[in-house]
């Protein structure tokens, strides 16, 4: 097998287009899917264009797009240029959308159609060029999105193509892309608010990509369906990067994964591999597995006894399993904290799970498993070459902050020397910020380092570990503690829809139906404070009606909720 020259997403792609030439690369699960040479192809064509209008390397190109074969090949074609990509996420609203693009200092943007209203009155000089990413055309000046079908279709031109043969004599026009050249500038709100560009390399994303293939292969005949948002670096690294160095299909969803649009896709891909967060699992448990089995008072009663209730996980599991296509063998999880029951479900019903952890600013795996290594409640075991120790950990629990090192570490943040400085030890660690414990070389996370309580006596306590415990109430779906005048405070998003079916009888108004909800909140804050420390006792529960506001990665912004 032909190995990487360097470690550069050109490199990654010249490798694959020879290797992997006719297999299928991208495609929208029900279109025609994309080649690797194809792909090869319209990355180039895409690249020139960039060059001939005035774009070279070092220079920054956002994307704002959903995902889809056209990002992909969008994202190639300006790394390989020698240029710096700008993700950006959807989710992101227009104040961020117009900060990240005067921040980064971008020259040229990719927008689908449905996120140009988002740029529609922007106002900068530095955006020379508009693209649209649906069909690679150029949006002309003063384009309102009112306009924007009709204008394109009379008045604008597609990017300049080649022949094939000028295509095939030219190769990628790119700059000479050094390993530690800057592939992309990565923004995430994070669930502080501040927003952060995190600077990788091409190093950064190769060294890390060939890492978790370490952990769990990928073939050229694996599958992938897409859920996450490309521009999230667990998305990005594992789910696009990987694969296509491994030759394997993705394949993209037209419209967003509800039930109705996701479940006919996979029975029609048959994915072996997948990527998801906590919360997709967590909502398919909650809300469809756990109230079947415990329908009725003998089903609670048999659910109850330990070795029924593995019994139940795994003929449940199974079927599960197979509305996921019936070929999955790698199922991955990260972005936050799984549930510790829907983690038990998983391994009752011998689901291939596995559970990753890493951060945007480490490319980002650092910690993974596959799916016949995973041990409960643990992330995986450290990625062979790089280091990672626990700080100063406690003296009782061997509990301290997760610290790194290594070519997975990004280089900086972007126009933001105090900040990149705050993040890094005097030797060199880059610190997470994340509190964990190493046992038998597998990784343990305790929670966010900044979320922790110091109680009375001066005990550490963990608002992730209670969060644990509430959620596994099955009247409840989400929830965050946190500190507020010196008392522990949860505050409880609920399950309404199982409430009301359970309770329609005791409640004939709202009257009765917030006599009941207050009751409930009661029932969980005592049934929780049965199971954790004294100290770690909830003094005050508070009802959430909303669903929380989510990160990309649909962690709570825990600031909106505790400041």
């Amino acid at each position: 097998m032909k190995e990487l020259e360097r470690l550069t997403l050109k490199c990654v792609l010249e490798r694959s287009a020879v290797l992997y030439a006719t297999k299928p690369c991208v495609s929208w699960v029900d279109g025609k899917p994309i080649r690797y040479n194809d792909f090869y192809e319209q990355v180039k064509e895409v690249q020139l264009f960039m060059q001939e209008e005035g774009i070279g390397k070092g220079d920054k190109v956002a994307i704002l797009s959903e995902n889809s074969p056209n990002w992909g090949i969008t994202y190639f074609a300006i790394t390989t240029l020698g240029a710096v990509v700008v993700p950006i996420l959807p989710d992101f609203r227009d104040n961020e959308v117009h900060h990240i693009l005067r921040h980064s200092g971008s020259k040229a943007i990719f927008i689908s159609r449905k996120q140009f209203p988002k740029i529609e009155e922007l106002e900068s000089d530095q955006i020379m060029h508009r693209i649209l990413i649906d069909d690679f055309t150029i949006i002309p000046p003063e384009t309102t999105i009112a306009k924007l079908k009709s204008t394109i279709s009379k008045t604008t031109r597609p990017l300049a193509k080649l022949t094939d043969s000028a295509l095939k004599l030219t190769g990628l026009r790119s700059s000479d892309v050094k390993e530690e050249d800057v592939a992309c500038i990565l923004y995430t709100s994070g669930t502080t608010g501040n927003s952060k560009g995190v600077v990788l390399t091409h190093k950064n994303l190769i060294f890390d990509a060939i890492e978790v293939l370490t952990l769990q292969s990928i073939v050229e005949t694996d599958r992938l369906v897409s859920l996450l948002p490309l521009p999230h670096t667990y998305e990005c690294t594992i789910g696009f990067i990987m694969p296509i160095m491994k030759g394997a299909s993705i394949y993209y969803l037209e419209k967003l994964p509800t039930p109705s649009v996701l479940l006919p896709a996979l029975q029609k891909i048959k994915p072996t591999v997948m990527l998801t967060v906590p919360l997709i699992m967590e909502k398919i448990f909650k809300n469809k597995i756990h109230p079947t089995l415990t329908a009725n008072p003998f089903s609670k009663a048999i659910y109850s006894f330990p070795p029924t209730r593995k019994l139940l996980h795994y003929i449940a599991g199974k079927k599960l399993y197979k509305s996921f296509g019936g070929k999955l063998h790698f199922y991955g999880i990260g972005g936050a904290l799984l549930s510790p029951d829907v983690e038990r479900f998983l391994r009752d019903s011998k689901f291939p799970y596995a559970i990753g952890y890493g951060l945007t600013e480490t490319s980002p795996l650092i910690a993974g498993s596959n799916p016949t290594l995973t041990k409960y409640r643990s992330t995986g075991t450290i990625l062979s070459k790089i280091k990672v120790r626990i700080y100063d950990p406690d003296t009782k629990t061997g509990e301290g902050e997760i610290q790194v090192i290594g070519d997975i570490v990004m280089k900086e943040y972007y126009k933001d020397p105090e900040r990149t400085k705050e993040v890094f030890t005097d030797d060199g660690w880059f610190k997470t910020g994340d509190l964990g414990i190493l046992k038998n070389g597998y990784l343990y996370i305790k929670g966010r380092l900044k979320n922790v309580i110091i109680g009375a006596s001066g005990e550490n306590i963990y608002p992730e570990d209670i969060e644990s415990v509430i959620n596994q109430h099955p009247d409840v779906l989400e929830s965050i503690v946190y500190e507020s005048e010196g008392k522990i405070v949860a505050r409880v998003h609920l399950n309404y829809e199982l409430i009301d079916k359970e309770h329609k009888a005791k409640r004939t108004n709202e009257k009765q139906m917030r006599e009941l909800i207050g009751n409930l909140l009661q029932d969980i804050r005592r049934n929780v404070n049965s199971q954790v420390s004294t100290f770690s006792s909830i003094k005050r529960i508070i009802e959430q009606r909303e669903p929380f506001v989510k990160t990309p990665t649909k962690k709570i912004k825990r600031y909106l909720y505790t400041d």
